[in-house]
């Protein structure tokens, strides 16, 4: 199929998006493109205005200061998987990496255009919610702060405003003996996950002492299991953590399988992760 018509702008700063979106509703920004231009093509989207963010200054890029890791938004899948830096200080997003569809698509998709698409079933999205993510929005008037618990309000739904632009991400390096879990179970690889689970937690001495549970494809956005991770910190085990899902996840029938065989993977899920971290696995 092919696109409906529509004006387009390649702006080269963001005071020149901030000019853009003041077009109003039918203004659409353009990362990666690996999610709106297939919309476009299939005409699930007619924008009035395309704006391209890729030749927009300071929109990539990663960092670290301060105890934190900064990611600008444009930053592709595939730079997330080579950097040091994420290696070694976001082992998560390091191991999640790879579970994003195929190697053309990590080329071209970037973190922000994963992040404001929310796609319940993602892994990025996920791994920020782990890992205490803080999602940096900016506007004409200033730049404002949002944790990722309450960035993601539903199916593609966000918390930034019409006039606003993602403009980076924001970790806290993890603390002293922590350690990642990721794993997610698809039909094949690089399909949508069926479910999946990103965790990041703190071992001492054999016992866990605070841990995140962040699932995907569980519901309508990524979700929190609290009551599993303060079972496993209480050293209930696995299978008392396990007991506890039904009340956390809320998955819907799909193409993929029934909300009943999501819930069962889920618990499937929970157990080779807490297993795999238990064992030492970084």
């Amino acid at each position: 199929m092919k696109a409906p018509a529509f004006a387009y702008a390649r702006p080269t700063s963001l005071a020149e998006v901030f000019d853009c979106l003041d077009g109003g509703e039918g203004v659409r920004l353009l990362a990666g493109g690996q999610s709106l231009i297939p919309a476009l093509n299939m005409r699930l989207s007619a924008p009035s205005l395309l704006v391209d963010l890729n030749r927009v200054s300071g929109l990539s890029g990663i960092s670290e200061t301060k105890g934190a890791v900064r990611i600008g938004a444009m930053t592709r899948h595939r730079d997330l998987a080579e950097s040091p830096v994420v290696a070694a200080r976001l082992p998560l997003i390091a191991k999640a990496i790879p579970h994003i569809a195929h190697q053309a698509i990590r080329n071209r998709g970037t973190i922000g255009g994963s992040l404001v698409l929310a796609d319940p079933s993602t892994e990025l999205p996920a791994c920020c919610l782990a890992l205490d993510a803080t999602i940096v929005a900016a506007r004409r008037k200033g730049e404002r702060a949002i944790a990722a618990k309450d960035f993601f309000l539903g199916i593609y739904e966000t918390a930034l405003a019409a006039d606003e632009v993602l403009v980076a991400i924001e970790f806290p390096v993890p603390a002293a003996g922590s350690v990642s879990g990721f794993d997610e179970l698809a039909r094949r690889h690089g399909d949508y996950a069926m479910i999946g689970l990103a965790a990041q937690g703190v071992r001492t001495g054999g016992s866990w002492t605070a841990l995140k549970l962040a699932f995907f494809g569980a519901g309508d956005r990524p979700l929190l299991a609290e009551d599993a991770a303060q079972t496993l910190i209480a050293g209930k085990g696995i299978a008392a953590a396990q007991a506890t899902l039904d009340g956390a996840l809320s998955p819907s029938d799909d193409g993929e399988c029934s909300a009943k065989t999501k819930m069962h993977l889920a618990r499937v899920l929970l157990g080779r992760v807490i297993a795999a971290m238990e064992g030492g696995a970084a």
